[in-house]
């Protein structure tokens, strides 16, 4: 099967499949961000794959064991979410999980609805499984090894995972390597409880666009589904050569491309944006890295700035000075921060020309009309106060 990494136990899959029984396939999501990256979509496309071959998918939104936090591939203790937090984010993972799955078939379940449980079901499900099979997982070994902490509450969490297969009766349940522990030890569970247990598929994970590390925001490796075309494409455009392949397989469901590498990443560059967008965001897309990237020209569709309204520019207007990396904060929804980072870098230019580091303050007659450009792909148009 294209792009699986392992189907566990060995044969039982193909046994589920010939019965012709339409099968109850699970994905759990914690909501522990507010948006999905296309490593998120290599499993959602897989679960797809499954609604069209009419089986049932089940998409969990872990709300429940996102007060704990996965620690799948952690070496410390993940952060508390506000409640608020997980709700918001809950809704968005939502909205863009369904730029890939089919709306109508597909069962979406919150894990609250099961896992708020009373002292006495708490202790009966405890009960059910010792701590040396928790503490068998890698990433709880290396942590003891390393004399790291490990909270109650994570050892507490794949016990809680398998609990989501029990309640949602799964025949199949889906994940990346990352979570092999999780997705066998809901196998425990559902056998303590009598329940039939699972069939397990894993996924490679994609590697970000630096083609070496997991694609993560935290990172700034990472395609988001809801990126702007030109910056989809652009990033895209960005992987190594050597990571092409996995994109291909794990994206598209393709072989690995022969030949031309630069063409290849175009094409994957329009499908993907294609999917997320339509054809003509992807034809726009190409369009404007060539006239940035390539022709190294200032794109004509460029956002306005009002010197008047924008951070960082004081009221006398004209005859003041501004203050760049407020001005570029409010302009490019970045963190001032970032933007004085930016600067240091030379990673800003007014009309293509790097801005000093040590200028941090221009004054607004000099910033009229001119085009400010915020790394390789970010431009705006600075209008007279």
């Amino acid at each position: 099967m294209i792009g699986v990494e392992e189907a566990l136990p060995e044969g039982r899959l193909a046994e589920q499949l010939a019965s012709g029984k339409p099968l109850r396939v699970k994905l759990g999501i914690d909501p522990s961000t507010p948006d999905i990256h296309l490593g998120h979509v290599v499993v959602l496309t897989k679960l797809a794959q499954f609604q069209r071959a009419g089986h049932t998918v089940i998409l969990i939104i872990g709300d429940f064991t996102a007060r704990i936090g996965d620690p799948s591939g952690r070496d410390t203790t993940r952060p508390a979410l506000a409640p608020e937090e997980i709700e918001a984010n809950a809704k968005t993972y939502q909205e863009q999980a369904f730029k890939v799955l089919d709306r109508s078939a597909a069962e979406v379940r919150f894990n609250s609805e099961w896992l708020d449980l009373p002292a006495q079901k708490l202790f009966e499900l405890l009960g059910r499984v010792t701590v040396a099979r928790l503490l068998e997982r890698e990433d709880f070994t290396k942590r003891m090894r390393a004399d790291q902490p490990i909270s109650s509450l994570e050892l507490l969490y794949p016990l809680l995972q398998g609990y989501d297969s029990v309640a949602i009766e799964s025949d199949v349940e889906l994940g990346g390597t990352d979570q092999k522990f999780n997705l066998l030890f809901a196998r425990d569970i559902q056998r303590s409880h009598g329940v039939s247990e699972q069939s397990i598929i894993t996924m490679p994970i994609l590697p970000g666009i630096d083609g070496k590390q997991k694609m993560s925001k935290s990172l700034g490796n990472y395609v988001g589904v809801t990126d702007p075309p030109e910056d989809m494409f652009g990033k895209l455009m960005r992987i190594p050569d050597a990571a092409l392949g996995t994109y291909y397989e794990l994206l598209l469901g393709e072989a690995d491309p022969e030949g031309d590498p630069m063409g290849a990443k175009r094409a994957l560059g329009r499908r993907i944006v294609e999917r997320f967008h339509d054809a003509e965001a992807a034809a726009a897309a190409e369009e404007r890295f060539d006239t940035v990237h390539v022709a190294r020209q200032v794109p004509e569709d460029i956002p306005e700035i009002s010197l008047r309204e924008a951070d960082g520019v004081p009221r006398e207007g004209a005859d003041g000075e501004a203050h760049m990396p407020a001005l570029i904060a409010g302009a490019f929804e970045i963190s001032t921060s970032e933007a004085r980072r930016l600067i240091a870098q030379g990673g800003v230019k007014l009309d293509g020309e790097s801005l000093a580091p040590e200028r941090l303050d221009v004054p607004v007659r000099e910033l009229s009309g001119r085009v400010l450009q915020v790394g390789k792909r970010r431009f705006a148009r600075l209008i007279a106060p």
